[in-house]
């Protein structure tokens, strides 16, 4: 059984009405890898439910972590934590999780995002900037630009917004139709089958397997 820990909730930051960022101080902190997650134990009436969300925030602060998350409708975990003021305590397991970035990788490197998957991108994209010799570019399907000033400020980083309606057209233009080069390496995250369909769109398109990543939550 994963050792359960308690982390303290002290401030909330409100991106849009269905959009927020919970941060929680972790005693001791928690050491992680860029791209992992936690699963918070909720206790929503007679049940605890188990919700794993990704970290968005760096490991160089591992004593605060922030938790990016978007208010789902009819969904129990998402509403309680959503009802949460400073103060409280919310208990969790991990880190956990594969979809992990130590370092650049040796070549150009696209982080692709659907909404609220620039979770696990950010603290990637800032950790890939600091060791890249190649290109990084982010490309984020969203109607809210989250971290959009900061992560563009990264040096080497170049960052595009399109509606997530078209992220696939886009990625397809981009990275496959616009020329045969291949030895690009993809870390892809967002809700539901777009993250399958842009990973197969992009293996198809002759792309290795290990250098398409990603996460589907």
């Amino acid at each position: 059984m994963a050792d359960e820990r308690q982390a303290r909730l002290v401030r909330v930051v409100e991106h849009a009405p269905d959009t927020r960022s919970l941060f929680l101080a972790v005693p001791g902190g928690l050491p992680f890898r860029p791209g992992q997650f936690v699963s918070c134990l909720l206790p929503v009436g007679d049940t605890r439910l188990t919700r794993p969300y990704s970290i968005a925030s760096d490991p160089e602060t591992p004593d605060e972590l922030e938790l990016l998350l978007n208010l789902v409708p009819g969904g129990p975990g998402s509403h309680y934590l959503f009802g949460l003021a400073p103060g409280a305590t919310i208990t969790f397991t991990g880190p956990w999780g594969t979809f992990v970035l130590d370092e650049a990788p040796a070549a150009e490197t696209v982080f692709i995002a659907e909404g609220t998957g620039i979770a696990p991108i950010r603290p990637m994209l800032r950790r890939a900037a600091t060791t890249a010799q190649h290109p990084l570019r982010l490309l984020h399907g969203t109607d809210h630009r989250l971290y959009a000033d900061e992560l563009a400020s990264l040096r080497g980083v170049t960052v595009t917004h399109v509606a997530a309606a078209t992220l696939a057209d886009e990625v397809a233009h981009r990275w496959v139709d616009a020329d045969a080069d291949r030895s690009r390496h993809f870390f892809v995250c967002g809700v539901g089958p777009i993250v399958p369909r842009l990973r197969d769109l992009l293996r198809g398109a002759g792309y290795a397997r290990r250098a398409v990543q990603y996460e589907k939550w």
